[in-house]
């Protein structure tokens, strides 16, 4: 894909309390974007961090970073529509600040939204033979488990909680001005609004490359997600009738 190619570009990435590792994943992701297009944005969301994250972006000195948020912390589905409603990229990319699936998948995200013309490309850890290598036997369960509900409550196909995806700026906008959950469970309602609105939605394989302690509580979190998926499920379905 050519730089000549390229419309502006915009990477979101929520983040809370990642001081520890904000300046290396910065680092990376400029490094990767730079070689994609000159036309580029970071967008990094302080989901109401209590460390010193915020200075360390500020103090980047990275013109193409920026940094937005709010306090307090609210959840990652608050961080990521935030970042997604203020990019300004005609593609809006958005992965997790430890970069769990790296930073070539950039690349084969654009990639298949320009080639397949879809509105969203969205990693799938299912498509993949190593999509789940070395993943903790609980965490796997959980997340086996989910994506099972998923599938029968809503019929998606999409490895929902996958978190890198790719995304039209239209799309974008438009799907992410109707979502309002805050929680972990916000990529299922991203994926029925747009399944609602009939948008075009591909899938990549991707696989874990860079493992780290999970701040999610599994046996916590997992019981919420299970409740938000059925009042999402509700919520999309009025949403869209009363349209």
């Amino acid at each position: 894909m050519g730089e000549t190619e390229m419309k502006k570009l915009s990477l979101v990435i929520p983040a809370y309390n990642e001081s520890k590792i904000i300046l290396d994943t910065l680092a990376a992701v400029t490094a990767e974007l730079s070689r994609l297009t000159e036309d580029w944005e970071v967008l990094i969301v302080d989901d109401g961090s209590t460390d010193d994250m915020a200075a360390l972006v500020k103090g980047c000195g990275d013109p193409h970073v920026r940094l937005t948020g709010y306090q307090p912390n609210h959840g990652k589905g608050r961080a990521v529509r935030t970042g997604m409603l203020e990019a300004e990229g005609e593609i809006i990319l958005c992965t997790d600040a430890d970069l769990a699936y790296g930073t070539a998948v950039f690349a084969d995200l654009l990639e298949r939204l320009e080639n397949t013309g879809a509105d969203l490309a969205i990693g799938s850890r299912r498509l993949s033979k190593d999509g789940y290598r070395d993943y903790p036997p609980l965490r796997l369960l959980a997340s086996k488990c989910f994506g099972l509900v998923v599938r029968v409550l809503s019929g998606l196909k999409y490895d929902t909680q996958c978190g890198i995806k790719g995304y039209r700026r239209e799309a974008a906008k438009r799907i992410f001005s109707q979502c309002t959950n805050d929680g972990f469970a916000f990529d299922f309602e991203v994926l029925m609004t747009a399944d609602a609105m009939k948008m075009k939605v591909e899938q990549i394989p991707v696989s874990i490359v860079n493992h780290r302690e999970s701040k999610v509580n599994v046996l916590r979190d997992s019981a919420r997600m299970f409740r938000d998926i059925f009042h999402i499920r509700r919520a999309v379905r009025r949403r869209m009738e009363g349209k």
